[in-house]
Parts: C-alpha cells; sequence; structure tokens
C-alpha cells in the first residue's frame, strides 16, 4: 500500500468563492500519495485552474507542473488586478491583446450585453460543452461560465465563472475581472448574431425602414453578416449614460 502524505492548503481572496462556507479563509489539508502534480489537488479542493494567478509552496512560487511533496504549505491566490507580481511566477497572462468571449447557455443575457459594449462575444443556446471547450481552445477566446466545472477542462486556458446573478451585476463583474473599461465601443455589434456593424446609406435601405423611422433618423448602421439594420433611437441616451457610469468607476 502506498504511503500517505498531508499537505498544507490555504485559498486566498475571491478563490473563496468556490470553497464550502466553513472552508473559507482556513487552512485545508489534503491528503495523497505519490507526488501529484499541484494543479489536480487545487482542483480537487474546488478551484479551477482559470481562476489561479499565484501558487507560494513553501515560500516559492511555482508553476502547475510542480509535484505536490509531503508536509508543503501551499497558498493559492487569484489573479491580481493592480498588485505588480512580476518577480514572481505569474500563471495568467494579464490581458490578451484582443479578448474575445465565448458563453455558457446561462448567460444569455450577458452576450447581447456584451455586444452592445462592442466586445466580440459569441453564444448560442444550444452549445454543447465540448464546441465550447472546442471554439474557445482554437480561436483564443475567454470562456464566460456560470457552471464551474467547464473550468476544471485541462484545455481551458482563459476562463471565468461570473459570480452575479443580475445582468446588470454580471457586465460590472466582467468589465472588472478583465479591465475593459477603456476597450468599450458602443453600438459597433449586432446585439442578435455578434456581427459587426457597418455604415450604410439611408438610401440603400428605404424598403426597409418603417415610415416613422425613415421620417425622423438619418445615419443607419448594417450588420455584414446577418444585415439587420440599427439606428440610434431614444433608448440609446439612457444606454450611454450607463455606460458613462461603468467608466466611471
Amino acid at each position: 500500500m502506498k504511503p500517505e502524505y498531508t499537505a498544507e492548503f490555504r485559498f486566498y481572496a475571491e478563490l473563496n468563492d468556490f470553497l464550502p462556507r466553513e472552508q473559507c479563509g482556513r487552512t485545508l489539508y489534503y491528503r495523497f500519495s505519490g507526488h501529484p502534480g499541484i494543479k489536480d489537488p487545487i482542483e480537487v479542493l474546488g478551484v479551477p485552474h482559470t481562476e489561479v494567478d499565484l501558487i507560494i509552496v513553501n515560500g516559492q512560487s511555482v508553476g502547475f507542473d510542480y509535484q505536490l511533496q509531503a508536509g508543503d504549505r501551499v497558498a493559492v491566490y487569484p489573479v491580481f488586478k493592480s498588485l505588480d507580481i512580476t518577480p514572481l511566477l505569474s500563471l495568467r497572462e494579464k490581458s490578451l491583446p484582443d479578448p474575445r468571449f465565448i458563453l455558457d447557455v446561462h448567460l444569455g443575457k450577458l452576450a447581447k450585453r456584451m455586444r452592445l459594449l462592442g466586445f466580440d462575444s459569441l453564444y448560442r443556446n444550444d452549445y454543447r460543452d465540448t464546441d465550447m471547450v472546442s471554439i474557445a481552445v482554437n480561436e483564443q477566446r475567454i470562456l464566460l461560465t456560470r457552471d464551474r466545472r467547464l473550468l476544471c477542462i485541462k484545455q481551458i486556458n482563459h476562463g471565468y465563472w461570473v459570480r452575479g446573478v443580475n445582468v446588470e451585476n454580471q457586465i460590472d463583474e466582467v468589465l472588472r475581472r478583465f479591465d475593459l473599461h477603456g476597450s468599450i465601443h458602443l453600438f459597433t455589434r449586432c446585439l442578435v448574431c455578434n456581427g459587426v456593424l457597418a455604415p450604410v446609406a439611408k438610401a440603400d435601405i428605404l424598403d426597409c425602414l418603417e415610415p416613422k423611422t425613415r421620417l425622423y433618423y438619418e445615419v443607419f448602421h448594417r450588420c455584414v453578416d446577418c444585415q439587420r439594420i440599427y439606428w440610434e433611437g431614444s433608448h440609446t441616451k439612457n444606454i450611454r449614460k450607463k455606460v458613462a457610469g461603468f467608466l466611471a468607476t
């Protein structure tokens, strides 16, 4: 019979969101045999690898390939938003140069809001888990999900478990997590299919417009993919006001 060892784990800040309440903010004791890669016990204890930015073992920063040893004392930290940890071994890219997203079936409203703000956000309510993983990997997209289990899939490098239930909280959460406030470009994507919007001459689409729309509006855009037509109606004033609130935070 293989000998059994023990290591100590402590999770910090929002990583405690993944733990049972009675384990939050406490030292956890993990029993194991052999020398597993440290990624495995972290996920066994409930924390997806995509949420981890820094692992300190016995005072030294290590990567996911570190093999756990008997008596190790492990501290696990989330993505740092403002603290510079350059001298240490960060496990996450600070930001992708052109962040693109794919959202699971639970986040339809968030997908629409992300598109409204100009972010490339794929969503379909019939995506299978395997579809999302394949797309996320092949297209280097960030997986946004309400299903923690998806973030434990080995192939997923970039992902985030959305904590909020209300879409207003969700969009604020995602903007903060990925530092997207400076990348907002309103009314540049189709809310339905995620296609890019391009300017279109009013004369070219007159037959597609309702009489009052023809009368009161002059500036139009059309989705290059699904051909839906958009214009800035009276509701856009409130949208711009909300976005100004995001930018002020």
